[in-house]
């Protein structure tokens, strides 16, 4: 053994007779000419060459993957990675047959064998490198290649970085030692080929391409010239590109010429688009869920699976920043060598010069590339987060939607999904800063030597300090996110119902509320911000008490003190500086990112429907049923033991049209959504073929243009569109057609097809092939059978037709005569449609693009944030306590520098003076954490409570041209980023304030230097001016589409039943792909701009630090990039100032307590229009309710009347005439005063989350006794009574797991707790049954007597009863009388409604 070393390294200098045992110095080990690095070398190089062996043999015992004809063109990477690697390899070679040729010419021997053997082995195996590379018709194995790549690149980086340490601390250099340095740019070329996936171009000749074109070649071309146009550049940009950020060039042009649009910005790339991390998502959770279950882990490793490559190469980028980073206090040592007359060669400064140049350029190439790679994958994640979040919403079961709330699905996209997004961006910091603490300790150990250990345990100490505070703020975050939850969720509640929170004069009260769970909120978010600032202030003293600790130890253990090592130490500690520095917000991301995740893996775990399971993909013409119920027993809750409906037996044949009527909350509705798969079974089966066509009970419409909501993903047929709304009676010269015959109508439309017909309606029961009648007791089908067979079987439908026919009362014996229908002929409303459509495209439209601000607004956005609660005030007191430290670390330097090498200054002094200096300036930085969170805290309370303000006060035109995703983006995102604009800030200032203070330092230390800098500086103000054009739209941009992602998501909520009832769920989860994506490209342009500026910074720096040559001052750069967060202030900005309302109280003009006491309701001249420029909606209406006298308000649809009613409560102010109400013209008083008096029953009826007591007496107004009582007389009494908790019975968001009836009878029951004098019922019987609609009439008459009573009329005989009818068409009054006179008056617009009415009932009778 000691014979063959002795052959290959040659003989040692330990002589024989050395009593002194040999032990090989660590120079033997990591010197770049050494024996053993040799040996280490050609060991790495056979385990290279046994791996390409090894992939040639696999490639000939296996089918030859053989690339396609038209990939079979190099990239411009692979030309690059063969040539270059290919080069070396040959110069390798040829280097080593020199060695051996002058040993066989001088010594007659080739031992020792290591110098000549080294080259040989690395020329063979960069030559074969580079001639696999070069292969361009073999496709390489995907892992095989990449593990050969990444053992290359980690190898050369090691050799290069020995050989880096000895030509800069040792000053040695040699050809092997520069070949060391090429090889790991060969080795790092070939890792780039491989992780950009060794992709091939595709060559355009070619003639045996076209057996490769696509059989759809006219889309698919199509397509590609489309796709050509918007795809990002950074898709085919070559290496030079990429890591110069050259591809983005074109966009910052365009963004300086003019203000950027979204069509102006590129599309991402297919790999980065949310569908393609989604369905790879997917795919790879598939695969794993087959061995394991579903579980945080499980879902957590399958993202990372997903991303690995994309993190190994950000890793690498990490690794290679580090390294590069820490070659500065090597560099800096050979400099104060330089410095003090210890030149190693001639030239020595120059080289040292440029050696830090390339170092800067290399750190801040690597740098650009992690964050660019990091936030592209953290991007990725949120994008596939966002994507399987709206995909799990649209299954959600009915259960989980209890706990699940809009509000909270809301926030689990635009919070949680955006904070595990930014996780990415600091993973590697996690690693990398222990590694620069490694790499410090060794550097510090070579310089002061065993003094080091003082530095390690303050650092230890420093990190075990933190560990508590880790915890503590673990638990304050998540129960912040909760109380966030619930902020959100009763934001999200009100928005929704602003309009009858305004009704009711509630807004003050639900404002109050929400702030409540606001200061809740604020103090869970104190605790967070507190215990940042206190990691912050630990982690920022660090560097005082481990420089100072160093320094003592250096004192006690006699390790002088001089400029080499003292220097050394402070330019080696400055690397850790800044990430320990972070160490407070990467642990407060880590803590965010896991009570994120946890948060969105408890939802996307939640019960799905099984939809599946009822829906059967088999069209209704290969089977005689359309659906089919087998002894079903369905249950809301999935609890067997308590059935909503049982027992249900149901067969409906094509065509059949079927019925469903019964009493109220009878389980009517539950049986049409079991129907739908919308409730579970728990035992029997339900069937259900074909596709289904559901009309809700509540209207859900979608954001969009009309004929959007129409068609519903359907194509457009433009001759069956124009007969739709025909038979719809939505076009306007079809107001006159009969109500009983447009049912008709319908009916013949849809003939065929099976219908199911959830109705109180009973008059329409005669149509239908079968009715169905549900009782309340048992939860079973009482009877089924055809209409008139049931009236003479069934009591209970019996009892149903005659409280019917009471209801309509007597009147029916009026002679009708039916209208006739041909009045309008086809080709009239086609042309009446055209022309219609052409006025109102004119005109705007009424939901508004969103707004934002263009160009350059200066420091406006900043002036804001600090405009709130003595903002400016703590920015003070916390710009000069930064300032303060700023001076009192430049005084340390200062004195270390000038007292190190004075003899007249002690050590011990030198030392305590260091600590003094040190601690006093820390000491600010007391001052300062807990004055930014003061900042922090007083600007984000304050900007949310002028939001809120400003929402609820905001007029109901706002409410409806602005989709309630646009408002909920900013009341919850911005304001989670405000809590954190004040560390931007900061920062911003901080970055800014070091960069000129360096810069100040560097021109008293050499003054030369000046005539380079100023002129740097100059040029990158311009390159920050240059760079804020583009990146300020891009920011503005982010937001608005965020805004759509979050409305698209709302909407999609709200209707998730009906997009389910017509299987659109994919249309729709593809628009929201869409959406995301849409999002995703600005903000990805944006992160890529800020590394464009940042680079370009970072390099007139590096120009900066050549120019001072022997001053290392490192110039921060990325000063002005965090500024951009700053547009959330901005964006909150565009809805403080949205014109209110009219004043709630007039402190001059307040009504008297009694009023009105009449009720008296005077309307002059009355004119309204929803905004400036529309049309009058009433048109000059003027008539007198007399006090007590009950109204009825008829028209048609679109007549007016409801915003008649809107009018009477000031929902829309007149722009003429007025309502005088007592003597007391309403518009004279505050609207709180107004809408209080008032006692309203609203068209739809709005329950809030909460309990029974909470929604009939929201202000503790009333007693218990008395809400019993009203309980009592709305018929709830009993179903009230029958839960456990009574009053305290729970009611859901939206009052879901209440029937629709039951919702409207709570409404009753908060007007008649009011007592108002004025009473208005907008349509409020549409939703109950006949039954319980007579003794509600009867309950107003008796409790209502003396009241004013203005009803309008959904039913003829609701208002047959009435004082007096105002009859409205078009906006204006066409008559006003009592209900027989105008019977009895030809012509009367009243009495054709009633004769329309009657004529159907007396159709349905005959039948």
């Amino acid at each position: 053994m000691e014979n063959l070393c002795n052959i290959f390294c040659g003989q040692s200098n330990c002589s024989s007779d050395n009593s002194q045992p040999c032990i090989p110095s660590f120079a033997f080990f990591t010197h770049p000419s050494s024996c053993s690095s040799h040996a280490l070398i050609i060991c790495v190089d056979v385990l290279l060459l046994a791996m390409i062996l090894f992939n040639i043999i696999h490639n000939i015992s296996v089918k030859k993957a053989v690339l396609p004809a038209h990939y079979r063109c190099f990239s411009s990477v692979q030309i690059l990675v063969a040539v270059f690697n290919g080069c070396l390899g040959l110069f390798y070679i040829g280097l080593g047959v020199w060695i051996l040729e002058e040993k066989l010419r001088n010594a007659h021997s080739i031992l020792p064998a290591h110098w000549w053997s080294v080259f040989f082995f690395q020329g063979f195996t960069w030559l074969l490198v580079g001639l696999t590379v070069s292969l361009r018709r073999v496709y390489h194995p995907k892992i095989p290649f990449c593990i050969l790549s990444t053992v290359a690149f980690l190898s050369a980086g090691f050799f290069s970085c020995l050989a880096l340490y000895a030509g800069i601390v040792r000053k040695e250099a040699s050809v092997k030692m520069v070949l060391d340095i090429l090889s790991f740019i060969g080795a790092s070329l070939l890792f780039l080929y491989t992780c950009k996936g060794h992709r091939y171009e595709v060559c355009d000749n070619s003639s045996e391409s076209i057996l490769y074109t696509p059989l759809n070649a006219e889309a698919s071309d199509s397509s590609k010239a489309h796709s050509a146009v918007e795809i990002t550049p950074f898709a085919k940009a070559g290496l030079f590109s990429r890591m110069s950020f050259w591809w983005l060039n074109s966009l910052m042009k365009l963004g300086k010429d003019k203000p950027l649009e979204e069509a102006d910005i590129p599309k991402l790339r297919d790999a980065d688009r949310a569908e393609s991390c989604y369905l790879q998502f997917m795919d790879r959770l598939t695969k794993q869920k087959l061995d394991e279950t579903s579980s945080q882990t499980l879902i957590l490793w399958t993202i990372f699976s997903c991303y690995q490559r994309d993190i190994l190469i950000s890793g690498l980028f990490a690794l290679l920043k580090i390294l590069t980073l820490s070659a500065g206090p090597l560099l800096l040592n050979a400099f104060i060598g330089v410095a003090e007359g210890k030149q190693g060669f001639r030239y020595e400064g120059f080289v040292l010069a440029i050696s830090l140049f390339f170092a800067k350029i290399l750190e801040s190439l690597s740098q650009r590339q992690w964050f660019l790679h990091s936030r592209l994958i953290g991007l990725k994640v949120r994008s596939l987060l966002t994507a399987a979040i709206y995909r799990k919403q649209l299954k959600l079961s009915n259960a989980a939607r209890m706990v699940h709330s809009g509000g909270e699905i809301m926030n689990y996209v635009t919070v949680d999904a955006y904070r595990i997004g930014e996780f990415p961006f600091w993973l590697h910091q996690t690693w990398t800063t222990s590694l620069q603490l490694c790499i410090v300790l060794l550097i510090l150990i070579h310089s002061i030597g065993l003094a080091t250990i003082a530095a390690l345990v303050v650092i230890i100490v420093t990190v075990l300090c933190n560990y508590p505070m880790a915890k503590v703020q673990h638990k304050l975050q998540s129960r912040l996110m909760v109380a966030q939850d619930k902020r959100l969720k009763a934001c999200s509640e009100a928005l929704v119902n602003m309009k009858v929170l305004k009704l009711y004069a509630w807004e003050t009260h639900f404002k109050n509320v929400i702030e409540k769970l606001r200061t809740a909120e604020y103090e869970w978010l104190s605790g967070v911000q507190s215990t940042k600032a206190y990691n912050g202030f630990l982690f920022w003293t660090s560097p005082v008490l481990v420089s100072t600790a160093t320094f003592g130890a250096c004192y006690f253990l006699n390790v002088p003190l001089n400029a080499s090592n003292v220097f050394t130490f402070v330019a080696t500690f400055r690397l850790v500086q800044d990430p320990i520095r972070t160490i407070p917000d990467v642990i407060g991301v880590v803590i965010q990112a896991r009570v994120a995740f946890a948060r969105i893996l408890k939802f996307l775990e939640a019960p799905e429907l099984q939809t599946e399971t009822v829906r059967k993909k088999s069209s209704t013409s290969s089977t005689n049923h359309t659906i089919l119920m087998k002894s079903a027993n369905l249950s809301w809750e999935m609890n067997p033991s308590k059935p909503t409906l049982r027992n249900i037996n149901l067969d409906i044949r094509p065509g059949e049209k079927v019925a469903i009527c019964g009493e109220l909350g009878s389980g009517k509705s539950t049986l049409l959504a079991a129907i739908l798969g919308e409730v579970p079974y728990t035992g029997g089966s339900v069937q259900v073929y074909g596709t289904i066509a559901y009309v809700p009970q509540t209207a859900w419409i979608q954001s969009g243009t009309i004929r959007e909501n129409i068609l519903f993903g359907s194509p457009l047929d433009e001759l069956r569109y124009q007969e739709t709304l025909r038979r719809c009676s939505l076009v306007k010269d079809l107001e006159l057609a009969p109500y009983g015959d447009m049912t008709e109508y319908i009916m013949e439309a849809l003939s065929g097809k099976a219908v199911l017909l959830v109705t109180h309606q009973v008059d329409f029961l005669p149509a239908f092939h079968r009715c169905l009648v549900s009782p309340l007791q048992d939860g079973e089908i009482l009877r089924e059978g055809p209409y008139h067979e049931l009236l003479a079987s069934s009591q209970e439908f019996l009892d149903l037709v005659n409280a019917h026919k009471e209801t309509a009362g007597s009147e029916g014996l009026v002679e009708v005569t039916m209208p006739g229908r041909g009045k309008y002929s086809g080709k009239d409303i086609k042309i009446s449609h055209v022309e219609t459509q052409l006025q109102e495209s004119s005109g705007d439209q009424l939901i508004k693009q969103e707004e934002r601000e263009v160009g350059n607004t200066g420091l406006k956005p900043y002036l804001l944030y600090l405009n709130q609660n003595k903002g400016y005030f703590y920015f003070s007191i916390v710009a000069l306590t930064h300032l303060t430290f700023v001076i009192g670390q430049i005084l340390q330097n200062f004195w270390m520098a000038s007292g190190v090498d004075n003899p007249r200054i002690s050590e011990s002094k030198l030392i305590l003076v260091y600590l003094i200096i040190g601690l006093g300036s820390t000491s600010f930085l007391v001052v300062r954490a807990f004055s930014l969170v003061t900042l922090s805290m007083e600007s984000s309370k304050s900007l949310f409570t002028r939001l809120l303000n400003s929402l609820f006060r905001s007029p109901m035109s706002f409410y409806d041209s602005t989709p309630l995703g646009r408002i909920l983006s900013r009341v919850s995102t911005k304001s989670s980023v405000l809590h954190d604009s004040g560390t931007t800030l900061l920062f911003s200032f901080g970055a800014t304030t070091n960069t000129y203070t360096n810069l100040v330092v560097l021109a008293v230390v050499t003054w030369p230097v000046l005539f380079v800098s100023i002129p740097v500086l100059y040029l990158a103000i311009l390159i920050q001016r240059y760079y804020f054009a583009t990146a300020k739209e891009l920011m503005r941009i982010n937001g608005t589409t965020k805004s759509l992602v979050a409305n698209h998501l709302a909407e999609s909520v709200a209707g998730a039943m009906t997009i389910r009832a017509f299987a659109q769920e994919n249309r729709f989860f593809a628009k929201n792909l869409d959406l995301i994506d849409t999002n995703a490209s600005p903000f990805f342009h944006n992160f890529a701009a800020t590394e464009w500026l940042i680079q370009r910074l970072e390099t007139l720096c590096a120009m900066v630090l050549v120019a001072a040559a022997l001053c290392m001052v490192l110039l921060p750069s990325g000063s002005f990039s965090p500024a951009n967060y700053i547009i959330s202030v901005e964006r909150l900005d565009q809805y403080m100032h949205i014109p209110g309302e009219a004043p709630e109280i007039i402190e001059d003009n307040c009504t008297p307590q009694n009023w009105p006491s009449v009720g008296k309701v005077e309307i002059c001249d009355l004119q309204i229009r929803y905004r400036p420029g529309a049309p009058l909606v009433l048109r000059g209406i003027s008539c007198t309710f007399e006090g007590g006298n009950k109204i009825g308000i008829v028209g048609r649809t679109g007549s007016g009347k409801t915003t008649l009613i809107g009018a009477l409560f000031r929902l829309v102010e007149p722009v003429g005439g007025k309502i005088v109400v007592d003597h007391i013209d309403i518009c004279s008083i505050g609207l709180h005063d107004l809408r209080s008096r008032f006692g309203i029953i609203p068209q739809d009826p709005t329950l809030f989350n909460g309990t029974v007591r909470f929604n009939l007496n929201p202000l503790a107004q009333h007693t218990d006794e008395e809400i019993w009582e009203v309980l009592g007389k709305c018929q709830l009494k009993d179903a009230v009574q029958e839960k456990e908790e009574g009053l305290d019975s729970l009611v859901v968001e939206g009052g879901s797991n209440w029937s629709m009836g039951q919702r409207q009878l709570f409404c009753l029951g908060r007007a008649l707790l009011r007592r108002s004098r004025v009473l208005v019922l907008d349509e409020a019987t549409a939703s109950i049954d006949n039954a319980t609609d007579m003794i509600l009439q009867k309950t107003i008459r008796t409790e209502f007597a003396d009241c004013t009573v203005i009803t309008v009329a959904h039913r003829i005989p609701t208002v047959m009863d009435c004082t007096k009818v105002l009859a409205i068409s078009d906006g204006q009054l066409v008559e006003y009388d009592e209900p027989m006179k105008l019977m009895k008056k030809e012509g009367s617009l009243f009495g054709q409604l009633v004769k329309e009415y009657w004529s159907h009932i007396h159709s349905a009778d005959s039948r």
